[in-house]
């Protein structure tokens, strides 16, 4: 007999296909609910973020085998399909036979209850076999997927960068550095201090003034003292950079990846959606919708500050409420504009240059930089993005001011054949904890890197 699977099990009965009567599962046993003469298993394995039921009876050679059974244990069942369309499940298997492939030791930290996010981070290795983790991270496959073919489909080749590097791009200092333990010199293995890289984006635009359009999707990693639920030291970045596209150019791009990624997960994962919209947040569904159905609006940081301040001159209560021109924005205030003002998506522009990186282009007014940040309900900013600044003498006067000496290669892609650019950079991670409703960084990666502590 063939084995197969629940997912395609499920697809064959959803769709109205024929399907075998007898068939044969492997998996890992969710529940197992016994009353003397007849049983019931909430099987998974793996291929479906629903279980299969499994009813066995003690008619059944193993009958004291499936009784044994605990939470965890792998086996496989072979039983005749019985669909049920007028139950909650629209199929169940009425066991003939089961083998224990893998037990289950009494330690097993994941008993039939409720455990929460914080003690299962202690068991990243087992977690996943969890109802919440195995949809975050069938979701996070679905969103990488996703993602990948957006930018295919539009004509990007995606670009592999290095995670060690010599330069740590943003110009924060915030780097790992990397050596070796054969030698006390941390010179010695390249002849230089290297660390590993903060971001793609500067390897990457080369390769877009050869090719017009690429991309990279990589982790990056941060050595930021933030203990926070937005942070972690290491995750993973998409950084697409396109030729000859002004600031306008990248919005456009931006609000067709955000969308086409969004709908993609709300249309390839609808139980697992479901299951977050009920279990963790009550408004993601209508949320993401919004996103995906609505055009993206734009406005200048200019015009946001302006706002701010009539927000706190008409008694709204900021924690921070000394709104001024050239202060970064913090989560509230950008909350604000795109949750109370704008009701929607919205693209700020054309910030300050004091508060933004040296690469951004300068605007003819000497104070600002074509940059811009999309920010969505729910988080605020969720992607950073510019125009690079092209003209040479303005890159290497600006590094200069900042003390950045080790990238006399980047300013080659100005010196020869350069040409307007733009691209921006979208933290994976959040972008997974926006899409499922997910309020902590740890709680989205496989097996999350933060400070102080590190067990995997």
């Amino acid at each position: 007999m063939k084995v197969t699977d629940i997912g395609t099990i499920y697809k064959a009965v959803t769709d109205g296909c024929p399907v075998d009567e007898e068939v044969c599962l492997q998996g890992w046993v969710r529940t197992n609910r016994d009353s003397g003469t007849i049983g019931f298993i909430e099987l998974n394995d793996g291929t479906s973020f629903n279980n299969a039921q499994i009813v066995y009876s003690n008619d059944i050679k193993d009958f004291d085998v499936c009784k044994a059974l605990r939470t965890g244990c792998a086996v496989t069942i072979v039983g005749k399909l019985v669909l049920t369309p007028e139950l909650k499940q629209p199929f169940e298997i009425h066991a003939t036979g089961v083998t224990l492939e893998g037990g289950v030791d009494e330690s097993y930290p994941l008993q039939k209850k409720h455990h929460s996010f914080e003690f299962l981070r202690d068991y990243a290795h087992l977690r996943v076999r969890t109802n919440t983790f195995n949809a975050v991270f069938r979701v996070r496959n679905t969103l990488t997927m996703a993602l990948h073919e957006y930018f295919q489909q539009n004509g990007f080749m995606y670009v592999h960068t290095p995670l060690i590097t010599t330069n740590d791009g943003e110009g924060a200092g915030n780097v790992f550095d990397v050596v070796t333990h054969d030698t006390k010199d941390e010179n010695s293995f390249y002849g230089q201090k290297v660390n590993l890289t903060v971001t793609g984006q500067l390897h990457v635009e080369p390769f877009a003034l050869a090719f017009k359009r690429v991309y990279t999707f990589a982790p990056v990693f941060r050595a930021e003292h933030s203990n926070t639920i937005r942070h972690a030291s290491e995750f993973w970045m998409i950084e697409p950079e396109m030729a000859f596209c002004d600031l306008s150019g990248n919005m456009d791009i931006i609000e067709g990846c955000i969308k086409y990624s969004i709908k993609a997960v709300l249309d390839r994962c609808r139980p697992e959606m479901e299951f977050f919209n009920t279990q963790v947040d009550s408004g993601l569904l209508d949320r993401l919708n919004a996103v995906v159905n609505s055009d993206f609006k734009r406005m200048t940081y200019d015009e946001g500050i302006n706002l701010l301040k009539e927000a706190v001159n008409s008694g709204h209560k900021f924690e921070n409420s000394d709104i001024k021109w050239g202060m970064d924005l913090q989560s509230e205030h950008e909350r604000y504009l795109t949750e109370e003002v704008v009701k929607g998506p919205v693209f700020l522009t054309d910030y300050p240059k004091e508060i933004k990186a040296f690469y951004m282009r300068s605007n003819d007014d000497g104070k600002t930089v074509a940059a811009c940040d999309l920010l969505v309900p729910g988080v605020g900013e969720l992607v950073g993005g510019s125009q690079r600044e092209e003209r040479l003498d303005l890159l290497e006067k600006k590094m200069k001011e900042l003390h950045i000496d080790n990238l006399d290669w980047y300013l080659d892609t100005r010196r020869y054949g350069g040409c307007y650019h733009s691209g921006f950079g979208i933290g994976f991670d959040r972008l997974l904890m926006y899409v499922t409703g997910m309020n902590n960084i740890r709680d989205v990666q496989p097996y999350p890197r933060t400070g102080n502590s590190i067990k995997y």
